[in-house]
């Protein structure tokens, strides 16, 4: 994968994008500009933090009974708030609310997507300048067109998806999209406020020397995430080796590291937890979206992430996913 030093902004990408398609409406170009829109808010807040009153927690609790930072609160309201003013989004789910927000108007009503998001993923990070990001998944309607969205809109398998994407905001913020077409990744051009493509056409390799997981709860795990673990630490240069562990607690900036070098991400769930934390509509949906567009798998240790029929929005599921030969030595451990 190559950098590209030719200045391509965000617009003027999903514009080009369009001209291959000529019964394209635009109204999922215009969707995706609104996403980079709140992100570039986010990412403003996300880099004054330190110097205003948004660090620490608001608190309050989520849907999750997890205690909710004021930049969560923060994201949450500037991704709403674009997708509910624009014209091209019709609902959404989001981490931090309890049901989704069906935008019942009269524009809002004909468009033809809705989407989910994490607004701010990792955000326990927060308060220690760790990188943090943004999530989110879009599907188009299943409900008519003219009428409000329903919840079977968001119900979807993953596989059903129409884009899929992240922000991150580290040392440079960078937003990277997938459709049908391929994964793309834009890094914000502070100088003029844009995202300017800097990653076109983005391959996740298909082996890798990145191991990520929470050692700490090795002995939650079931055996042959402890097996497949073991193994990580018992290779060498006979066997494939050296891996090394990489993990640093956001998700966002574990699986961006995975997807650009090679590696997987592994959340397994516990004997305390067996579904594992991580929800599927909005975070690892989204995720194994991008991953298997590049070239990677995802899996929830048994099946296709992509497969799987969600019963609730916030529902909860194991997560793995990286380069394809190591997602394949994964499933091969016994």
């Amino acid at each position: 994968m190559g950098i590209n030093r030719k200045i391509q902004t965000l617009d003027e990408f999903t514009i080009q994008q369009m001209r291959d398609f000529p019964n394209a409406t635009g109204e999922l170009s215009g969707l995706l500009r609104d996403i980079g829109l709140a992100a570039k808010r986010v990412h403003v807040e996300v880099n004054k933090a330190g110097l205003v009153d948004i660090l620490g927690d608001a608190g309050t609790m989520n849907v999750q009974g997890e205690e909710v930072k004021k930049l969560d609160v923060f994201a949450n309201n500037q991704f709403m708030g674009v997708l509910q003013h624009g014209i091209s989004c019709a609902g959404i789910g989001s981490e931090e609310l309890d049901d989704i927000v069906v935008f019942d108007d009269e524009i809002s009503n004909q468009s033809k997507y809705v989407c989910l998001f994490d607004p701010l993923d990792g955000s326990s990070n927060i308060d220690v300048n760790v990188s943090i990001g943004t999530i989110f998944s879009v599907f188009r309607r299943v409900s008519e067109l003219g009428k409000p969205a329903t919840k079977e809109d968001f119900l979807q398998k993953g596989i059903n998806q129409v884009a899929a994407g992240y922000v991150i905001y580290g040392s440079s913020t960078m937003l990277v999209y997938a459709t049908r077409r391929g994964v793309n990744g834009f890094t914000l051009d502070q100088s003029i406020g844009e995202f300017t493509l800097s990653h076109p056409d983005i391959k996740c390799p298909h082996k890798g020397k990145i191991y990520s997981i929470n050692h700490g709860n090795f002995f939650q795990y079931n055996e042959q995430v402890q097996r497949y673990v073991d193994s990580c630490q018992k290779k060498n240069k006979d066997n494939g080796g050296p891996y090394t562990q990489r993990y640093i607690g956001s998700m966002v900036a574990d699986v961006h590291r995975n997807l650009i070098k090679g590696g997987i991400f592994m959340y397994p769930g516990t004997k305390d937890k067996p579904n594992g934390k991580l929800r599927l509509l909005y975070e690892c949906n989204p995720f194994a979206f991008i991953v298997e567009v590049a070239g990677g798998l995802a899996t929830d240790g048994k099946q296709r992430i992509l497969e799987i029929q969600p019963t609730e929005i916030h529902q909860r599921v194991p997560f793995f996913v990286g380069s394809k030969l190591m997602m394949e030595e994964f499933e091969n451990t016994k």
